[in-house]
């Protein structure tokens, strides 16, 4: 346990952010797992609006740092090849 003053103030402040991630990372795979289950079923006119929605939750998790970008990107590279694949 630490003793000084800003010791606490940073796991503190340590806390709240590692809950913000956990947000952000939750929205990302719910979105994901959606859009997959579209694809998977063939919808593609429905998938198409999703992606978009997928596309902003990769970026802003990127921008944040939460992810890596290229991990953003490699996965809106494949998920586009899927949902070009499945249409």
């Amino acid at each position: 346990m630490p003793r000084r003053a800003t010791s606490l103030r940073t796991d503190r402040a340590a806390k709240r952010k590692h809950l913000q991630n956990l947000r952000v990372k939750q929205a990302l795979k719910k979105t994901l797992k959606k859009f997959q289950e579209l694809v998977a079923a063939k919808k593609v006119e429905e998938a198409k609006p999703l992606l978009k929605t997928v596309f902003s939750h990769l970026d802003k998790a990127a921008k944040k740092g939460i992810i890596h970008p290229n991990t953003a990107n490699r996965k809106k590279a494949r998920l586009s090849a899927r949902l070009r694949k499945a249409g």
